[in-house]
């Protein structure tokens, strides 16, 4: 593998996914670090609706969902755009709009 991607975290990413469980954890940082040598997560969907190239990595955990919505399109980088437990099948509203809001961020501070 040649040089990993650096992973930027955006917003309150980073602290979110301190709070997941200590193998939920675990489990995102060895997904983000197959993302970071050029592999996909092993448990992932594309996520279109925030934005082109976001994809979401799902992780299961005693009954409960987490998740970790990134974007690797930009040149080198790797974006974290949000981390968090969902509650519900459906992706809460909420949880897409603090994604679509960091991703949009990214776009404008990548075009200046």
């Amino acid at each position: 593998m040649d040089r990993e991607k650096p992973i930027y975290w955006v917003g309150t990413s980073y602290n979110d996914l301190l709070e997941f469980p200590d193998t939920t954890r675990q489990d995102a940082g060895y997904q983000l670090h197959r993302v970071q040598n050029g592999l996909d997560p092993e448990n992932w969907k594309p996520f279109q609706n925030i934005g082109a190239g976001v994809r979401e990595i799902r992780i299961s955990d005693e009954g409960n969902a987490f998740r970790v919505m990134y974007v690797t399109k930009f040149a080198d980088k790797i974006y974290v755009l949000h981390s968090f437990q969902k509650k519900t099948q459906k992706t809460s509203p909420k949880d897409i709009n603090i994604a679509k809001t960091r991703y949009n961020a990214i776009v404008r501070e990548e075009k200046s």
